[in-house]
């Protein structure tokens, strides 16, 4: 099937893309297209106008400071994935870029991009959940910090108005004495997972457990961020019981099923990742403290 015929804006700064997207109702943004025209080839997007970002200057940087990593509208997956620096402040970053689909598709789509398509079984929307990041939103009347939070509210369904467009995303530093981790369970290796999860663990001087934060994918309609720190609080972090920290989020996560998984078997994978990557990643934060 091809897409439904449309007009295409080709603008060369952010301010022209706000004037074409004020202009043109039902316009689409393109940044890197992997999960826009698939939509359009369905016809299950059929947009008046396809606005291409790509000419637009300034949006291709990846900025890290001590602060977070602040991730540009037109970044690939693929650079992200090979910067360092991003790497070190934020390791979430590359750890859940490297499960996005497949090279090819690394090489072309866009991390922003991702995050804009707010799918609930995308890698991004999850890490910018469990950072606890934001993105940067510009529209006819300036530019504006959206939460997490006030940004995704649905499948495929975000808060922004239609004269808007995301120009990048920041995801806050890793906090000290924390170790991440991520993993998720697909089908086929580069197929969108059946459930994932992403983890934060924090020790205090003592190496006991200070803080623990989980988010999933494919379990809920909105990315879905839960604080497990009661199952584990205080215990040196040899001795934690991640089991205990699993069984608590298969209690908190209230998944569908649907032709992919049951409801109950999304419910054990949330345990089971949970455990799993909870103890990858409080070996690395016990190995942070035992350095310092």
């Amino acid at each position: 099937m091809k897409p439904a015929p449309f007009r295409y804006a080709d603008p060369r700064s952010v301010g022209e893309v706000l004037e074409v997207l004020a202009a043109e109702e039902g316009a689409k943004v393109l940044a890197g297209g992997q999960s826009l025209l698939p939509l359009l080839s369905m016809r299950l997007a059929a947009p008046a106008v396809l606005v291409d970002l790509n000419r637009v200057p300034g949006l291709d940087a990846v900025e890290v400071d001590g602060e977070g990593v602040r991730v540009g509208a037109l970044v690939r997956h693929a650079g992200l994935l090979g910067d360092h620096d991003a790497a070190r402040v934020q390791p979430l970053l590359a750890r859940a870029t490297a499960n996005v689909a497949h090279p090819a598709i690394r090489n072309r789509g866009t991390t922003v991009g991702s995050i804009a398509h707010a799918d609930p079984a995308g890698e991004m929307t999850s890490v910018l959940a469990l950072t606890g990041g934001s993105v940067t939103v510009a529209s006819p009347s300036g530019e504006r910090a959206v939460g997490w939070r006030d940004l995704f509210v649905g499948p495929l369904e975000t808060s922004l108005p239609g004269a808007a467009v995301v120009t990048s995303a920041f995801f806050p530093a890793l906090p000290p004495r924390s170790g991440t981790a991520f993993a998720e369970v697909a089908r086929r290796k580069g197929d969108y997972a059946v459930c994932g999860a992403g983890v934060v663990v924090t020790l205090d001087e003592d190496r006991r457990v200070a803080a623990v934060r989980a988010s999933y994918m494919s379990v809920g309609l909105v990315p879905e961020v839960h604080d497990l720190t009661e199952s584990v609080a205080g215990s040196p972090v040899e001795k934690a019981d991640w089991a205990a920290a699993g069984a608590l989020a298969r209690t908190l996560v209230e998944p569908d099923g649907d032709l992919h998984a049951s409801a109950d078997y999304r419910r054990l994978l949330v345990g089971v990742l949970t455990e799993r990557t909870l103890a990858d990643a409080a070996a690395e934060a016990a190995a942070k403290v035992t350095g310092e």
